[in-house]
């Protein structure tokens, strides 16, 4: 229990409902956050769309229209809201209840929460969970930056760098929940792969590694883009590759911890990229292209191998020397640097601070 414990607000991301796996990573984020923090005793909800499922934590289910993800979009695209907009909606919630909050935190990667900032007596955190994307965004993320310094958080360096306001950026990293994920030391000999499937995650070149190595590749995550996975079956149609959906934390990594290495191969600046670091959790090593935030993550030749980016045959050489990686190292470098607890005190001094300087 905290000296003083902090009502922290948590407005989710408006692109799915918590659970659904369309809000990618940040779902993960949110809950991992709001779970450490309420065991220290603060009080926590999350206000988040209809149909949203949060384990543990109070959840305030607001009805309208998602929101479009911003990696479909261009970056000099208006800024476009529907009709009835769940954002909207979240944030009317938010302007109507603020006096009982000490600090709400902004995870929806959208213009409008930081729009409406200056407009609210109770200070908004921002934790921005992806690189540049939208001309829009930036130029309003950078104004909030400038009127209201420290209340924009990042995971990394390598993101807070495709904004011209880095040096604004409070670096929060991430963490896991380490007891939900047991350590293997006998994999099989299997590849995995987890993530959104769509266009910016790469999944291509992974399949194209596993056909090569012809070792199975085992795939994971929310079906975003159907077309795109289509193409990838007609472009490899003997790959030795099995999709198993969108699994829970549970089934997720009795998957990956079987698996000799999980393959990360972004075309984007990964924010962060929690799959790494659950991966490590669980002692598999992490073979990532060196762009974004796995290349802050894996510790080439100790816990993985950083490889050129969009190099397939990168990728395929560094299977080739997995023997190398020492798996228990994969979990120590989890335990030390990825911890809820660690997660949860960078982001208390973060609200913190916020207080301290409204």
């Amino acid at each position: 229990m905290t000296n003083n414990p902090l009502k922290l607000l948590f407005l989710s991301t408006s692109v799915g409902q918590l659970g659904s796996g369309l809000g990618g990573g940040v779902e993960l984020t949110i809950l991992n956050i709001a779970k450490e923090l309420q065991s220290r005793g603060h009080k926590i909800a999350v206000v988040a769309p209809i149909g949203s499922v949060l384990e543990s934590i109070p959840v305030i289910e607001i009805t309208g229209d998602l929101q479009v993800t911003a990696q479909t979009q261009d970056y000099n695209d208006p800024i476009v809201m529907p009709a009835d907009s769940v954002l909207a909606n979240m944030w009317e919630y938010a302007r109507q209840v603020q006096d009982e909050w000490d600090v709400m935190v902004n995870f929806a990667y959208d213009w409008l929460p930081f729009y409406l900032t200056p407009f609210f007596k109770t200070p908004i955190a921002h934790l921005i969970s992806m690189g540049s994307l939208s001309a829009a965004l930036d130029r309003i993320a950078g104004q909030t930056a400038v009127q209201f310094p420290g209340t924009i958080g990042v995971h990394t360096a390598s993101q807070a760098k495709t904004f011209a306001f880095a040096d604004e950026c409070q670096l929060l990293g991430n963490g896991i929940d380490l007891s939900l994920y047991e350590f293997c030391n006998k994999p099989q000999s299997k590849l995995a792969w987890l993530g959104r499937i769509a266009p910016e995650k790469g999944l291509e070149d992974a399949v194209a590694a596993a056909k090569i190595t012809g070792i199975p590749l085992k795939i994971m995550g929310k079906m975003q883009d159907e077309d795109y996975w289509q193409k990838i079956c007609a472009d490899y149609p003997d790959a030795p590759v099995e999709y198993l959906g969108f699994l829970t934390t549970t089934q997720m990594q009795e998957q990956v911890r079987q698996c000799r290495a999980l393959l990360m191969t972004p075309r984007w600046v990964e924010a962060f990229g929690n799959v790494a670091i659950e991966a490590l959790a669980c002692g598999v090593p992490v073979i990532a292209y060196e762009r974004g935030g796995p290349a802050e993550i894996v510790r080439d030749g100790l816990t993985g191998f950083l490889v050129e980016p969009d190099s397939v045959n990168g990728l395929v050489g560094a299977i080739a020397r997995l023997d190398q990686i020492d798996r228990s190292a994969c979990r120590r470098q989890a335990e030390v640097e990825y911890s809820l607890a660690a997660l949860g005190d960078r982001c208390e001094d973060w609200f913190k601070s916020i207080l301290k300087l409204s």
